[in-house]
């Protein structure tokens, strides 16, 4: 199973290249990175350009999680065993691809749209508990990041008390671990931000200044 495991990665790394925030940007004739926390993901593009833009590219992000993670549990290894496991590491290489995007100098996103496409494509059951706990700890809060990590840390407690005692079962609570923690590595700073009342609240804007032609910053 180590191959298959390994292509399930590869493949799905391919897929997370595709920055969507990075790409919606380009097409307003703005490079996301030079603005706001300068991350392609759709809280800063929210932030940046707006709901429309936003909404793109969280449901661009979503989408290129789902789409080869469904097509790898349901067509590719349907008739497997394990198939649901090797549709999550699919998932797994699209959160690396989508956070470390070899093409941009692997500085891309924080993974929290991919992962919530990944939750819902391992168990769409536990789409309207994701969806209260993320709403409720940003109206509490106002930090996206809180209910970014919220969410992630319901996931493997999910899988813990859902999956218990199903096949490969550990192995899958393990890899759920895993996307978990790769959320607080890429949230450390916003951690750091939020202890030090520094994080931005939901609302808050970011004001577009026109790039110097020619500079890539």
């Amino acid at each position: 199973m180590v191959w298959r495991i390994i292509l399930c990665l590869l493949c799905g790394y391919g897929f997370g290249c595709i920055s969507t925030g990075y790409i919606v940007g380009k097409m307003n004739h703005v490079d996301i990175r030079n603005y706001g926390s300068g991350n392609i993901g759709t809280t800063n593009t929210l932030r940046t350009l707006g709901k429309k833009a936003g909404a793109i590219t969280y449901l661009g992000d979503v989408a290129k999680a789902m789409l080869p993670m469904l097509i790898a549990r349901f067509v590719i290894f349907k008739d497997e065993p394990y198939a649901e496991l090797l549709g999550l590491y699919v998932g797994l290489g699209v959160a690396i691809g989508h956070n470390f995007p070899f093409w941009l100098h692997f500085k891309g996103g924080k993974g929290i749209a991919v992962t919530s496409g990944v939750m819902a494509a391992h168990d769409p059951l536990a789409i309207p508990l994701y969806i209260v706990a993320f709403v409720i700890s940003v109206a509490v809060t106002k930090y996206v990041s809180v209910g970014s990590l919220v969410i992630v840390t319901i996931f493997p407690i999910w899988i813990a008390v859902m999956d218990h005692g199903q096949a490969y079962f550990l192995h899958t609570l393990i890899v759920s671990l895993v996307f978990m923690g790769l959320a607080y590595f890429r949230h450390k700073q916003n951690l750091l931000r939020i202890k030090n009342g520094t994080e931005n609240r939901i609302g808050q804007k970011v004001a577009l200044v026109k790039e110097e032609s020619g500079k890539n910053k």
